[in-house]
């Protein structure tokens, strides 16, 4: 029988109960996608997300606790995108499911593909269910997809609209066979859908398990609850800042097609208990692929401000108390055709400048920056043994390095990058999937800022080939500008990355991104990852804490590589 079958009142220990239960529907969805996904990429580092969006506008209303928060922010711009076009086609049905890889009006970039399941409850709409996950390839000009090269959307990706995948229950065999036309590993990405279609599919059992036992005016009264009580709580912290202007910038190395510097500008304004976010100043659209969407860019504000202020609740209301001003044509605003592919690295660099300009209202409010790129390493040919010979591998993944130092200690050591919770995929999972061997997995010394704390250090991360032949990209950040400091404090290394041919180790033209690289068996290539940046004037380290780095680097130095082993 169903109870409590009013909504006009919710008590504080019955709305307790129903976010905790609202949230466990998200990470039980992201639970499934884990345990099920074929691709390391989603199951060993959780690239991916599970949420509850609103049945009317598509806002954010429920979120997982493990699933990656840029997507949370991207994907009421998909669901948004789902339900217009839905609606140009007959509309949503129940039933049905909608699929789509759209990074522009979607978020993100091609790889993440988009999955929107309208939830109807006695026959009238109530939410959307969404998933969204990072499929290993879906075509494109280089394995892996993250294209250094790429001028057009094109070159990135196969471009999928939103279709349905699933229409009355059933499994549209024709969209299928043109996902599985148009990748490289056709098996990964069957097991990749089947895991996010089961994700929803227990979704929705839950949520209707939830609503037999609340009723649906309840559960939908405690979701725009929530939603209140984090804009409220949100206006709360800004009041806590300083009114003013805090101006910010920083770079990125280059757009991997033309090797000139491209500016990120934030000029943040806090009045009373409204926050303003103007990026006005930022480069216009690039020629290669490290543009990003406006739906992007609001996601990437939206993690760094739950970053800065992690006692709100996570959902829309967090960005119903910010003005957001980013013109049309802008490098964190571009359009289709536009190559995107390089996301990550735009988002990050969003992150540090809000951190900045944080730093300057109240140098106790943010964390210096952290290492400021994923790193996205693709090693991909065909196998050579005779049990397996000419079959397609890819191995794609990225690493971590240094977080900023705060107010309160150090930084942390070789950690993930802070737009996600993903983790980096251990190297015995990478090396029982793919023909490589870890010959160096280390700690690099002295990479983070000095300060009154220390910036954390990044990674030294040493990659032998084993198969006979293979191709190479590299799409990174940080070659030219260190992860900066915070109030004196000093920057973190900056990043390198080097590929061995014929006994010598050469570096990229353009530092931190590069493709066609050949190698041989035997050949490796090498990733030194940056350290964060430094919290505080470096004089006012204490001599014990001095004492103890000197014991760290005296202890565990390696002499060949200034590293740390793990």
């Amino acid at each position: 029988m169903e109870k409590n079958s009013h909504n006009s009142q919710i008590d504080a220990v019955t709305l307790a109960v129903l976010k905790g239960r609202l949230e466990q529907i998200a990470d039980e969805m992201d639970a499934t996608l884990y345990r099920s996904a074929f691709n390391p990429i989603i199951a060993e580092a959780h690239d991916a997300c599970h949420g509850i969006y609103d049945a009317i506008n598509g806002d954010t209303l429920i979120q997982g606790k493990s699933g990656l928060p840029i997507f949370v922010g991207a994907m009421s711009f998909a669901v948004r995108l789902a339900s217009r076009v839905a609606l140009e086609r007959g509309g949503m049905k129940d039933g049905d499911i909608w699929l789509f890889n759209d990074p522009y009006e979607g978020g993100t970039h091609a790889n993440d593909f988009k999955l929107v399941k309208p939830f109807f409850r006695n026959g009238k709409l109530f939410c959307f269910l969404a998933s969204a996950a990072h499929w290993h390839d879906v075509g494109g000009a280089v394995p892996g997809n993250y294209n250094p090269g790429a001028t057009e959307c094109w070159q990135e990706a196969v471009q999928i609209p939103p279709v349905r995948i699933v229409k009355d229950k059933e499994l549209d065999q024709d969209v299928l066979a043109i996902l599985l036309a148009n990748t490289r590993l056709p098996n990964s990405l069957w097991g990749d859908l089947n895991a996010q279609l089961a994700a929803l599919e227990l979704g929705q059992r839950r949520l209707d398990s939830l609503l037999d036992e609340f009723t649906a005016p309840v559960i939908d009264f405690a979701m725009q609850e929530l939603r209140r009580r984090a804009c409220v709580l949100m206006r709360s912290e800004i009041t806590k800042i300083k009114d003013g202007t805090y101006s910010f910038e920083d770079y990125l190395d280059n757009d991997g097609v033309e090797d000139d510097p491209l500016l990120i500008s934030l000029e943040m304004r806090v009045k009373g208990d409204k926050l303003t976010l103007d990026f006005s100043n930022t480069a216009i659209e690039c020629a290669g692929p490290v543009n990003i969407s406006m739906a992007t860019s609001v996601a990437a504000c939206y993690v760094a401000l739950k970053h800065l202020f992690p006692n709100v609740p996570a959902n829309a209301g967090v960005l119903d108390a910010v003005e957001f001003i980013i013109p049309n044509g802008l490098l964190i605003s571009a359009s289709k055709p536009k190559p995107v592919g390089g996301y990550t690295e735009t988002i990050l660099r969003m992150i540090d400048v809000i951190f900045g300009a944080a730093s300057l209202a109240d140098p106790n409010l943010a964390m210096a920056h952290a290492y400021g790129t994923i790193n996205a390493l693709s090693i991909a040919g065909h196998r050579s043994d005779p049990l397996r010979k000419g079959q397609r591998w890819v191995m794609f993944s990225f690493f971590g390095g240094g977080h900023g130092a705060h107010s309160g200690g150090d930084g942390l050591n070789h950690g993930n990058a802070p737009i996600s919770t993903a983790t980096i995929p251990p190297l015995e999972i990478l090396e029982a999937a793919y023909p490589v061997r870890f010959t160096k997995w280390a700690l690099r010394n002295n990479s983070g800022g000095d300060g009154q704390y220390k910036g954390g250090m990044g990674a030294i991360y040493e990659i032998e080939l084993l198969e006979e032949h293979a191709e190479v990209f590299i799409f990174g950040e940080r070659g030219k500008f260190p992860p900066k400091g915070i109030v004196g404090g000093k920057p973190g290394m900056l990043n390198t990355f080097e590929y061995e041919n014929e006994g010598q180790f050469l570096k990229p033209p353009m530092l931190s991104k590069m493709q066609g690289i050949k190698l041989k068996k035997g050949e490796r290539v090498r990733l030194s990852t940056p350290g964060g940046g430094g919290w505080g004037d470096p004089a006012n380290r204490s001599e014990s804490q001095r004492a103890s780095d000197a014991d760290h680097l005296a202890l565990h130095s390696d002499p060949k590589n200034g590293g740390t082993q793990k």
